[in-house]
């Protein structure tokens, strides 16, 4: 059973102790998070978008995601938070000249730069691999080294001259404590939309609508005008007998109802003009023989 030929085994051959904790290669954690989507783990291109806690998207993943949310995907954890195109913001990028894809070394003649990110900043040149910080800004969505926001303090962006706050700024791929103060910013920031929304509702209800305040005014007018008719009506006709009678005292009460109900636009004096000009009753609509055509169409499509 082993050990022959001489051989002494050693203690850590024969004693199992504790499992060493695997380590992740840091190279390789920094690739993932630059250089790959964070959503379908496919690699970075445009059109690339971000979320309010500073992720890596390709925008084409994001969309099959808001379409079909049912599907199972390895890493739906990252984009749980994300409701809609509105949540995410497309990133203005600043390519690096000295990137010249993947796996150009073919021969191997030539060495390779792991590190050698694909954009890079446009004010101080450092390239957005993961050992700089960087940022972008929610108003345009340009992205910048944390250094360059540092040292050329302003507030209007360095690339397209666009206004923004302190508020507006992003961490890209942060820490766990960034990304935790992110999501707390993204909380606050939802509910004050959701009280906002509440309020303009519930003012929406209060406002009372413009025919009701019509009927309001209008139906004390007419209650006025018809009793007085209709007590009049009923006196006069109260003498009359037979079946002539009775159709007869039918017909004038509804003449003289239609007659106090019936009141046009232009007759009403607290009225604007502004608002009668915009009956076919008034003066202004009214067209003379020469601005007259002779045909008529049913569907005019000459206006």
């Amino acid at each position: 059973m082993g050990c022959d030929g001489g051989t002494i085994p050693k203690r850590h051959e024969l004693v199992k102790g504790p499992k060493k904790v695997e380590k992740v290669d840091k190279n390789a954690e920094l690739a993932a998070k630059w250089k790959y989507c964070a959503l379908s783990q496919e690699k970075l291109k445009r059109p690339i978008v971000t979320c309010e806690l500073g992720r890596l998207y390709n925008k084409d993943a994001v969309i099959e995601y808001l379409l079909d949310k049912s599907a199972e995907r390895p890493n739906a954890d990252s984009v749980a938070h994300i409701r809609g195109m509105k949540d995410i913001k497309e990133l203005n990028l600043t390519d690096n000249p000295e990137w010249e894809g993947e796996r150009r070394n073919i021969k191997g003649d030539r060495y390779e730069d792991i590190h050698c990110g694909m954009f890079i900043c446009p004010v101080v040149g450092l390239e957005m691999n993961g050992k700089h910080r960087f940022c972008f800004l929610q108003t345009c969505g340009c992205v910048f080294s944390d250094r360059a926001l540092k040292e050329v303090k302003t507030e209007i962006c360095h690339k397209c001259g666009e206004p923004f706050k302190d508020e507006d700024i992003v961490v890209l791929n942060g820490t766990k404590e960034e990304v935790e103060m992110l999501c707390e910013k993204m909380e606050a920031r939802r509910a004050k939309a959701k009280t906002k929304k509440s309020k303009k509702s519930k003012a929406a209800e209060t406002v009372p609508k413009p025919q009701d305040s019509k009927e309001g005014t209008q139906s004390p007018q007419v209650d006025g005008a018809r009793s007085p008719v209709q007590n009049g009506g009923e006196s006069s006709l109260s003498d009359m007998a037979g079946p002539s009678g009775s159709s007869s005292s039918s017909k004038i009460t509804k003449s003289s109802t239609a007659s106090a109900t019936k009141r046009t636009v232009q007759k009403m004096e607290e009225k604007s003009e502004v608002f009668k000009s915009l009956f076919t009753s008034h003066s202004s609509a009214k067209r003379t023989k020469e601005q007259t055509s002779n045909w008529v169409t049913h569907t005019p499509y000459h206006f």
